[in-house]
């Protein structure tokens, strides 16, 4: 497969998340375009679609390395991938925690975890939406540097 298929991916994620932090903080939205009765937030679909940023991101860079992951465990194979060229010094380690944390976030809002204590962590107490805003935030800007990155070295 093409790595620009991926880049297209990445960035078509980042604006989804662009759109769903946007309608988040803005109750006039949710009213007169979508008739959202009572406020609600989508912050939690922020962390996950900016995690899938990163993952579209890292996949058309292996690509373009010739390396590609498939199924099963497609996710965690492209992680270990994408570690060992962080680990060669070929990409900073800063990407590689980036992606760390965003796959961490997700994983925790996907349900992934099978482990009750590993759920122990940032969101343990976040049980309300709008409590995940700030985390949100920052993964919505945590993949559009790893984007920007990416991009430049495909």
């Amino acid at each position: 497969m093409d790595s620009k298929l991926y880049i297209y991916r990445a960035e078509n994620e980042i604006k989804l998340v662009e759109i769903l932090f946007l309608i988040s903080e803005d109750q006039n939205i949710q009213r007169e375009i979508f008739k959202v009765n009572e406020p609600e937030t989508y912050f939690s679909a922020v962390i996950t679609h900016s995690y899938y940023s990163i993952f579209y991101s890292a996949k058309a860079y292996l690509i373009k390395k010739g390396v590609e992951v498939s199924a099963p465990e497609e996710h965690k194979k492209l992680f270990d991938a994408f570690k060992k060229f962080v680990e060669s010094g070929e990409l900073d380690v800063e990407l590689l925690k980036i992606y760390q944390e965003a796959l961490i976030r997700a994983e925790y809002l996907l349900g992934i975890f099978k482990d009750e204590k590993k759920k122990r962590g940032e969101f343990t107490y976040r049980t309300l939406p709008q409590a995940n805003k700030e985390p949100a935030k920052e993964s919505m800007e945590h993949a559009k540097i790893f984007f920007k990155h990416i991009l430049a070295l495909c």
